[in-house]
């Protein structure tokens, strides 16, 4: 089982919408999948058209270890969703209970690490006991960066973070998202970035009416707008992604905590 992040310190970027439209396309290429919406706000829960709601809140999900009971399937083959709940807008304070709360979420996933082949973590835009939570459980981190100053300024801290928490083992695959070619900046950000503090992947997601409408089809754009330059783009970066998680390892059981 491979477990994918994504995830920015940064909010709308364009996160949820790459975490629904990547979980899709794992599903749609044969691969068993789970997508958790870790953010309290819930829109990947939306547009699944699943409540976002876990019966007895994020508390007892840690408590009890019982994943499986809070999975929904969703209309697609081959994918399911753990969807979000409101409370985990307190899931720090329910980690902090815990002797070692960075390795709950792990230790979570592995219990269902049978069922799967991907996991993808939709999660909240902060920097928090867990993210680093997160950061413990995921092969490989996937950050969407809008080609601003500000947004790369952001991947830097996210990158020293890593850097001096010694978090080797995870891939930092951060990739341009919400590009509009009209604006001179994105073009000029896009074009060069030897000055990035880590390689940025190929694929760029542009601004889209597409991605937008995916509020009102409540659907992954992947499933309904394939000939789309933004779908395209998906499954260019999907691609990319495989491609980079190639040689990490798979997650395995941790120590009890």
């Amino acid at each position: 089982m491979k477990v994918l992040a994504l995830y920015n310190i940064k909010g709308g970027v364009g996160k949820t919408a790459a975490a629904v439209n990547l979980a899709h396309l794992a599903s749609e290429a044969g691969h068993s999948t789970l997508l958790w919406d870790l953010d309290p706000q819930g829109a990947a829960s939306f547009y699944f058209r699943v409540k976002p709601q876990v019966e007895g809140g994020g508390q007892r999900l840690l408590k009890r270890r019982e994943l499986d009971d809070h999975v929904r399937a969703t209309d697609f083959p081959g994918l399911d969703l753990l969807p979000a709940d409101f409370s985990y807008r307190h899931l720090d304070l329910d980690l902090s209970e815990y002797k070692k709360p960075t390795r709950r979420i792990r230790k979570l996933l592995t219990e269902v690490a049978m069922d799967y082949d991907y996991v993808v973590l939709d999660c909240a835009p902060s920097i928090s006991l867990v993210s680093e939570s997160v950061f413990a459980a995921a092969d490989a981190l996937v950050v969407p960066t809008i080609p601003t100053l500000l947004s790369l300024r952001t991947l830097g801290q996210i990158v020293r973070f890593f850097r001096e928490a010694g978090l080797e083992h995870v891939k930092l695959l951060p990739f341009y998202s919400m590009v509009d070619s009209r604006k001179t900046l994105h073009r000029a950000i896009v074009s060069d970035s030897s000055g990035l503090e880590c390689r940025m992947l190929l694929t760029c997601i542009p601004y889209a009416a597409d991605v937008e409408r995916m509020g009102l089809r409540r659907a992954p754009l992947t499933s309904y707008s394939r000939a789309s330059a933004a779908a395209q783009a998906f499954r260019d970066l999907w691609g990319e992604i495989q491609a980079g998680l190639e040689d990490t390892p798979a997650v395995a059981p941790s120590d009890s905590g």
